[in-house]
């Protein structure tokens, strides 16, 4: 009979000596930067500001806060079931398959794909929205002259260009790049909003919580959401696949480097962002900005260049699903250069219209961490550690870990669900107060 800690697979010094098999080419840094790039993304930071202020100081804070644990915690967790039942896992279906059956792989392949896609929708608006502000930065006397939807199609065709690179390792450049950018982002916008901050006549900045009961309530539903995206992960162990030995240690240390960033920039725009301009403060945070107009514009441009990196991340999913399907039904690879142009012209095409037709970047990306980032980074990993039962030995500590785990699971599918309706709302509403392709 084995042990628990046997059954959920060997440590991993034993697995490493017992199974020599092929590794990833990664250190932790490149970890890191993967990491880093996936979740820290300027649409990620930019909304922090105004969740917080559609819920208030004392709850603003705590749901983010708890956010920060309950993600980082998950990820470590699985990063610790990589190889489990001794089989090395190289994406989110299939972990989720050894570990709960057939249902596992569906409901991850269902979840990374909404995560996904509505993730890149909401990237691709942002990415838009700071070009264009870039844009009128240097074109102030014809402004208007080009409009958000050419700005997101300029977007889509650079995304187009990267999405030949074959595999998320070979982006590894990319993203050291686009963590630098997230650094720089978060230091400009941070700088820049203390400042604004400053400037700004601070007897009409009001922190109460804006219109009827019933707004009040659906936008609090939306900030849950938003807080959600903004630690969403959904490609942890395809970005693990590409770490070299020792992978779960490399692993760790990359997961653990990369939340250091998050917490230090996150923390620090959204209270900042919320103090300096209040229950005005925009959806996207550098709309807000007003001066100096040269620091904006560089906020902007590593806006872009950030995005551009985690958008690639995003769609790796989306791609390899379409290869598996392929290679299966055919029995031929799917690899060729005509044949990756074609199903990646294809989903570009996807995002990019719906991207242009509904730019409403604070609704997409509510609904992306309601329905996508929600289920797969705060219930599923708290479901894996009760399934595999990888528990500490002590008695106490076992029934702690499970009673934690069983709250969070709980907790997050509801906060999941009722984020779900404000999200599903503030589209409506916004559906019937802009018409298709409405240069915001």
């Amino acid at each position: 009979m084995s042990s628990p800690a046997r059954a959920g697979g060997a440590p991993e010094d034993q697995a490493e000596a017992d199974v020599e098999e092929e590794t990833g080419r990664g250190t932790w840094r490149h970890a890191a930067f993967h990491v880093a790039t996936t979740i820290a993304t300027p649409a990620a930071y930019a909304p922090l500001p105004f969740a917080v202020a559609s819920l208030g100081w004392p709850l603003g804070v705590c749901s983010l806060v708890i956010g920060t644990l309950v993600t980082w915690c998950s990820s470590l967790v699985v990063a610790s079931l990589w190889r489990w039942n001794g089989e090395k896992h190289t994406n989110y279906r299939l972990l989720a398959e050894s570990i709960f059956g057939p249902w596992g792989y569906w409901y991850v392949s269902f979840f990374q794909q909404v995560a996904s896609v509505g993730n890149n929708i909401a990237i691709q608006i942002a990415a838009g929205s700071s070009l264009k502000a870039v844009y009128k930065h240097y074109h102030t006397a014809d402004d208007g002259a080009m409009t958000l939807q050419q700005f997101i199609l300029v977007f889509g065709a650079l995304e187009l260009l990267l999405s030949q690179l074959p595999d998320i390792h070979s982006l590894r450049w990319v993203n050291a790049i686009c963590t630098a950018s997230t650094v720089g982002f978060a230091g400009t916008t941070i700088g820049v909003t203390i400042y604004d901050g400053y400037r700004i006549e601070r007897t009409g900045i009001s922190y109460s919580l804006q219109g009827s009961t019933a707004t009040k309530i659906f936008r609090a539903f939306n900030a849950l959401g938003t807080i959600a995206f903004s630690f969403g992960d959904a490609m942890l162990p395809e970005i693990q696949s590409t770490v070299r030995e020792p992978v779960r240690a490399n692993m760790y240390k990359g997961v653990s480097s990369a939340y250091t960033i998050i917490v230090v920039s996150y923390w620090t725009l959204a209270f900042s962002g919320y103090w300096a301009f209040g229950s005005q403060v925009q959806p996207y945070i550098l709309s807000s900005l007003t001066a100096p107009r040269w620091a904006t514009v560089m906020a902007n441009l590593f806006a872009v260049i950030q995005i551009a990196g985690c958008f690639q991340i995003y769609c790796r999913p989306t791609f390899a699903h379409f290869e598996e399907r392929v290679q299966a039904k055919k029995n031929r690879s799917c690899r060729s250069c005509l044949c990756r142009l074609t199903y990646t012209s294809a989903y570009m095409a996807m995002i990019t219209l719906v991207s242009a037709a509904m730019p409403f970047f604070g609704d997409f990306v509510s609904v992306c961490g309601a329905v996508g980032f929600t289920p797969l980074d705060f219930v599923l990993p708290a479901l894996a550690l009760l399934k595999t039962r990888t528990m500490p030995d002590n008695p106490g500590l076992q029934c702690a870990v499970k009673m934690i785990s069983a709250a969070v699971a709980i907790l997050f599918s509801i906060i999941g669900a009722l984020a779900c309706i404000g999200a599903i709302r503030s589209i409506a509403l916004d559906v019937k107060t802009y018409k298709f392709f409405h240069d915001m």
